[in-house]
């Protein structure tokens, strides 16, 4: 369970060099096989972006490296410590169709596409490794054009901060440290909403936390009086303060907790990071929907639950067909009627939970 539960969080590399327990022998060379590939894996990612930051130079594409490529490249993190289950590139949409073309041309191709994302895998990619991290996974690249997050169902975007200040051909960073903060808090946000919240997005905020400004500080509160109300950043830093040392000034906690509707603030200080992460093992009908920002907000997402639209039963069936976790029971191809069935008569186990149970009990035989 101990493997399952650090899997699912992203943060068995992290374990094997701070975790002062050292328990059984097999946990211990868990933890250490998980640093090894993460480390090799880190060799891999960085090799791709440094081609593909070539290649977007020479033919004069802005591209931003996104959440963990900036964080190593802050130095966060050393090679090893933290996984990349892909990388995440950032460009202006008048570019996506040239950037797409330069994926193409670096041997990936487009296998996917999302309300936030498209997606590009090796044309050579080779099946994943059931459980945790593997050198040998395939490099997977999501494109995305805007920064945005579904809270639950309003979308919320923040890409006018995100995007280089001074943008150049090749790669870029972030405009501040305090923008990528508010990128690692609005990505928290839409993980906290549908239960998804891993204990490594905690600790990249707190890392990065340490290192910001006063002046990183004061852009991020400041964006009230500039019309911007960053709603949704309370929750996430203020759970990430729970769990690390304050490292978030007092004025700027209670900045944003004004900024947060009642409703969300109530509830979200009460919950604990198994509430809105994939520890917690049951399916709800409903998750997230204190996220809502109006009764109407509310209304419509309830509909869009018990009625998802046509794109979405598509996803839903392509993810039942392709994802090892979804295949491993009936719940991701079951029909939405016997769903709403199981939400009101019974409990019904996550798939992506369960699935990391299984393969962590799997591996250890």
């Amino acid at each position: 369970m101990a493997r399952a539960v650090a899997a699912m969080h992203g943060i068995s590399p992290l374990l094997s060099r701070s975790l002062r327990w050292q328990g059984p022998v097999g946990w211990t060379r868990f933890l250490d096989q998980q640093r090894t590939h993460t480390a090799a894996r880190h060799t891999r990612v960085q090799a791709v972006l440094r081609s593909i930051g070539q290649k977007a130079g020479e033919a004069g594409v802005t591209v931003t490296p996104l959440k963990g490529a900036a964080l190593h490249e802050l130095g966060l993190y050393a090679p090893g410590d933290r996984p990349m289950a892909d990388i995440d590139l950032l460009v202006r949409p008048a570019d996506t169709q040239r950037m797409s073309g330069l994926l193409a041309s670096s041997g990936f191709r487009q296998s996917g596409e999302t309300w936030k994302e498209r997606i590009f895998t090796a044309i050579d990619e080779t099946a994943p490794a059931e459980f945790g991290e593997h050198s040998n996974n395939s490099v997977k690249i999501e494109l995305h054009e805007r920064i945005c997050e579904k809270l639950p169902i309003r979308m919320t975007d923040a890409s006018e901060f995100i995007y280089p200040s001074h943008p150049r051909p090749g790669l870029n960073t972030y405009p501040s440290n305090g923008s990528l903060m508010r990128h690692l808090l609005l990505h928290a946000a839409g993980s906290m909403a549908f239960q998804g919240l891993r204990m490594l997005q905690l600790h990249d905020i707190a890392l990065l936390a340490a290192r910001l400004s006063e002046s990183d500080w004061n852009e991020i509160v400041t964006s009230s009086s500039r019309g911007v109300r960053l709603w949704w950043a309370f929750p996430p830093l203020e759970l990430m303060s729970r769990y690390y040392e304050s490292r978030v000034p007092a004025r700027v906690l209670a900045a944003l907790r004004d900024d947060c509707s009642y409703l969300l603030r109530a509830l979200s200080v009460r919950k604990s990071l198994i509430d809105v992460s994939y520890s917690y093992l049951w399916v709800k009908a409903f998750p997230g929907i204190e996220w809502s920002q109006s009764i109407l907000e509310m209304l419509s997402y309830a509909a869009s639950r018990v009625r998802p639209e046509a794109k979405h039963m598509a996803h839903r069936q392509r993810v039942a067909k392709t994802e090892a976790w979804a295949k491993q029971g009936y719940w991701s191809s079951m029909p939405q009627g016997r769903r709403i069935l199981r939400w009101l008569v019974s409990r019904q186990a996550r798939p992506t939970t369960m699935h990391a149970i299984s393969a962590a009990f799997a591996q250890a035989q």
